[in-house]
C-alpha cells in the first residue's frame, strides 16, 4: 500500500510543471511521509457547482498548476462540444498566491484547444470578470479566486456564456471531461497566442456602474472602506469618484492586496474581529462617517456597518438585502426579486406589497442569478446582485454604490438606515435572523449531524411546534435536490445544510415577531433575541454539535 502511494506521488512529480510544488512533493517522498502523502493522494479535488476550491499544495487533493491544467483541459473539451469551438474564454484572477499562474495556465490550455482566450489586465474584482463575459460575448469565463477563504486556499470558478456560474448538469459533464484527461503531456499548452485585455474592459464596467444609481440622486453620505487585503480598493474608489460621492476613508492596514491577509484570521467581514480595524478607523474619522463598507478579498460581497448608539455594528446580510430591496421599490423597479432559501422571508413580503414577482432558489448566485426576469437578487452571506443585466452574479462594488445612495437619501431626510429598518419591521413584522455555524476539521462530523437530524427529527424547537419538516435531498415543487433540511415552525424557520465552500455546518434561523406600533419595537427585539438564543441551543442539542 505504501509502495503504491510512493509510486503515485513519483508519477505526479514527473508531470508537475511548478518548481514550488515539485520541491514540496520531493521532500515528502524523500521523508517517506506516508500520512501526508495519503492526505494528498487519497482522491482528487472535486469539481462541482463552485468549480474548484482547496488548499494550495502538491497532489490531486490540493490546488496547484497540475490540477488547474487538468480542469482547464476538461472545460475546453466541454466548450468545444457544447459551444463555439473557436469561442472566446475570458479569464480573471485575484491577488492570492498562484492566482496569476493559474490564470496563465488556463489561457494556454484554451489557446491550445483552439479556443480564443483573453486575460484581464491585472488582479481585479470577480464582478469585472462576470461583466466581461457578457460584454465581450464570450462562451465562458474563469475566475481564479478563493473569495474569503483562508490565505492557504485558492479556487477556480467557472461561468458559461450567459454570465452565470455553472449549474448541473454542466458541472458533472465538465468533471467527466477532467477525469478523462489521461496525462498533462496530452494537453497542448502554447507559450503565447492569447490576449491580455487593456483597461477598456474596466472602463466599460465602471461606466455600467453608473446605471445602478438614479440620475440626480443625493450623493452626500460619507464612508469608511476596507478592501480586506483584497482587490476591491481601486475599482471601488473609481466607481465612487465617478458617482460623485465623497472619497471613502480607507482602512490603511487592509487597503492593498496581500495574499497573507496579515490583520485577519479569516478575510471575511462576517468573521469575528475582521471588522475591528474598520470600526477603529470610523471612530477616529472626523467628521464621523455615515457608513462603514467592506468588500471581501475578490470584492463580490459587500458588508456594511452603521452607528448604533455610541458605537458601530455590522448589519446582517438580510438587513442589507431588505434595505436595498426597499430602496429599489421606492425607485419604481420592476422585475423579479430573488433570494436563496436561507435568506430572510422579509424580501418576499416587500415584493408582495409592491406587486412584484418573488422567487426562492437554492443557495448560491449560480441559482439566484438564473431566476426568470430577475431585477434584484441577494443572499444573506453578503451577496447582492443589483444590476443583473450587467453582472449576472453578486457584485460588492455596485451594491456599495446603491447602499451609499440610499444612505445619502435618508441623510437628506434626517434619517438613517436603522430608521428604515424600523419602518420595515412595523410594516411587515420584525424579521430577525441568526446563524449557528460550526467549523470542523473532520468532515465526518457534519455528515454525522445531518444523519442524526434525519434519523431523530425534532418535533419542536424553542418551544415552537414544527409544522413542516422537509428533507431537501428529495427536492420540492420549486427546488432541485440539495443536501439540506428545512423546518417550518409557528413564527420561525430553520434550515440546516453543509457549506458548499468551507468545512462548516450552517444552520440558518429566522423568527418573525409582529410589531403593532413603533413603540413595540424594543419588546419585539427582546422577544426575537430570546427566541433565536433558544433555537440555537435546541438545534445544537438535536444535531449533536
Amino acid at each position: 500500500m505504501q509502495d503504491d502511494l510512493i509510486a503515485q506521488a513519483q508519477a505526479w512529480l514527473t508531470e508537475d510543471p511548478d518548481a514550488d510544488t515539485r520541491a514540496e512533493l520531493a521532500r515528502l517522498i524523500d521523508a517517506q511521509d506516508h500520512a501526508e502523502l495519503a492526505a494528498r493522494f487519497s482522491g482528487t479535488l472535486q469539481f462541482g457547482t463552485a468549480g474548484l476550491r482547496g488548499e494550495l499544495g502538491a497532489g490531486p487533493m490540493r490546488m496547484n498548476r497540475s490540477v488547474v491544467i487538468r480542469a482547464a483541459a476538461g472545460l475546453a473539451a466541454y466548450l468545444t462540444q457544447h459551444a463555439d469551438p473557436n469561442g472566446l474564454v475570458v479569464i480573471g484572477y485575484d491577488a492570492r498566491h498562484k492566482s496569476h499562474d493559474f490564470a496563465q495556465d488556463t489561457a494556454a490550455v484554451m489557446t491550445g484547444a483552439g479556443l480564443r482566450a483573453a486575460v484581464l489586465p491585472r488582479p481585479l474584482p470577480t464582478p469585472v470578470l462576470a461583466f466581461a463575459i457578457r460584454h465581450l460575448g464570450a462562451v465562458a469565463g474563469v475566475e481564479v479566486t478563493a473569495s474569503h477563504n483562508p490565505p492557504r486556499d485558492n479556487g477556480y470558478k467557472v461561468y458559461l456564456g450567459d454570465g452565470s456560474q455553472i449549474v448541473p448538469p454542466a458541472d458533472e459533464e465538465i468533471a467527466a471531461e477532467i477525469a478523462a484527461v489521461p496525462s498533462l503531456t496530452t494537453v497542448p499548452r502554447p507559450t503565447e497566442g492569447w490576449e491580455i485585455l487593456d483597461d477598456s474592459i474596466l472602463d466599460a464596467y465602471l461606466a455600467r456602474t453608473d446605471a445602478v444609481l438614479a440620475p440626480g440622486s443625493p450623493r452626500t453620505a460619507r464612508t469608511v472602506y476596507t478592501a480586506m487585503h483584497g482587490v476591491g480598493k481601486d475599482v471601488l474608489l473609481a466607481a465612487f469618484a465617478r458617482a460623485g460621492f465623497p472619497a471613502p476613508v480607507l482602512v490603511a492596514e487592509q487597503a492593498d492586496p496581500d495574499p497573507e491577509f496579515p490583520t485577519v484570521a479569516f478575510p471575511n467581514p462576517e468573521e469575528p474581529g475582521a471588522m475591528d480595524l474598520a470600526f477603529a478607523t470610523a471612530r477616529a474619522t472626523d467628521p464621523a462617517p455615515d457608513l462603514v463598507i467592506a468588500n471581501d478579498p475578490d470584492a463580490d460581497r459587500c458588508a456594511a456597518a452603521v452607528k448604533d448608539g455610541a458605537d458601530w455594528r455590522m448589519l446582517r446580510g438580510d438587513e442589507v438585502g431588505a434595505l436595498l430591496a426597499a430602496h429599489l421599490v421606492r425607485r419604481g423597479a420592476t422585475g423579479t426579486f430573488a433570494e436563496s432559501i436561507v435568506s430572510s422571508s422579509l424580501l418576499g413580503r416587500i415584493a408582495e406589497k409592491a406587486g412584484l414577482p418573488h422567487v426562492e432558489t437554492l443557495t448560491g448566485f449560480k441559482w439566484i442569478a438564473r431566476a426568470d426576469g430577475i431585477r434584484y437578487g441577494y443572499e444573506e452571506a453578503l451577496g447582492y446582485c443589483v444590476d443583473p443585466d450587467g453582472v449576472r452574479d453578486k457584485d460588492g462594488i455596485t451594491a456599495a454604490l446603491l447602499l451609499t445612495e440610499l444612505a445619502s437619501e435618508l441623510k437628506q431626510e434626517g434619517r438613517t438606515l436603522l430608521d428604515l429598518l424600523d419602518d420595515l419591521a412595523v410594516e411587515h413584522g420584525l424579521h430577525a435572523t441568526d446563524q449557528l455555524s460550526v467549523r470542523v476539521k473532520d468532515l465526518s462530523l457534519i455528515a454525522d449531524a445531518m444523519r442524526r437530524l434525519r434519523e431523530h427529527p425534532p418535533t419542536e424547537l424553542a418551544g415552537l411546534r414544527i409544522t413542516k419538516a422537509e428533507d431537501l435531498t428529495r427536492g420540492t415543487d420549486t427546488l432541485p435536490p440539495t443536501d439540506g433540511l428545512r423546518y417550518t415552525l409557528e413564527g420561525a424557520r430553520v434550515i440546516v445544510r453543509p457549506s458548499g465552500t468551507e468545512p462548516k455546518l450552517k444552520c440558518y434561523l429566522e423568527v418573525v415577531v409582529p410589531v403593532p406600533a413603533r413603540t413595540d419595537l424594543p419588546a419585539a427585539r427582546t422577544e426575537a433575541e430570546a427566541l433565536l438564543t433558544r433555537l440555537k441551543g435546541d438545534l445544537s442539542e438535536a444535531a449533536g454539535i
